[in-house]
């Protein structure tokens, strides 16, 4: 079985921006953005919580959105261009509609601080997203990213490594050394 989600565990904004794959669009609906969340949730609080309502179309919609303009605006940021302003003000609307709120509470031996947000459950799901990509996109790391080496893959990376190539050495650099391998042998 394959993994439904190739390349997780960069960057929030790239793990997102990648559920849009050369095969095409990984959250296909509702039940698998609330498969891609569960692969999220030790990063967002809220994530369990989201799931157990149960994601709808209009979460998916917020979702979709936030990811297609981030790509817009990372995808001209790594050409070296300015972003579309268009791109970043979605951005701020997303957030706006599902406003932050740190709580102060009382975990027995400190004051610790949540970070609530108010809305429907898509609202906050956009929000949350929206507020990664962000911080994502005014990140110096942003000028790092690179686009996976093999022909047949988009998938977007953040090496940690400067001689990386691949969204992954097992996916597609083993698929890249095999064809290099039978090419050699086959043609000699």
């Amino acid at each position: 079985m394959t993994d439904p989600f190739p390349l997780t565990g960069e960057p929030l904004a790239l793990d997102l921006v990648n559920t849009r794959t050369a095969a095409g669009d990984l959250l296909t609906g509702p039940d698998r953005l609330a498969d891609w969340l569960a692969v999220q949730a030790e990063r967002f609080a809220e994530a369990a919580e989201l799931r157990a309502a149960g994601l709808d179309k209009e979460s998916l919609r917020i979702v979709r959105e936030v990811r297609d303009h981030t790509a817009r605006a990372l995808d001209r940021l790594r050409a070296g261009e300015p972003p579309v302003a268009e791109d970043l003000a979605v951005l701020v609307r997303v957030q706006r509609v599902a406003p932050a709120v740190l709580e102060p509470v009382w975990d027995g031996a400190r004051v610790a601080v949540i970070r609530r947000r108010t809305g429907s459950l898509g609202a906050r799901l956009g929000a949350w997203l929206a507020e990664a990509c962000a911080e994502f996109l005014a990140d110096p790391a942003v000028a790092r990213v690179r686009q996976c080496a093999a022909d047949d893959c988009v998938l977007l990376f953040l090496p940690a490594h400067p001689r990386r190539i691949w969204c992954s050495p097992a996916r597609c650099g083993n698929r890249v050394r095999v064809a290099r391998h039978y090419r050699r042998h086959r043609a000699g």
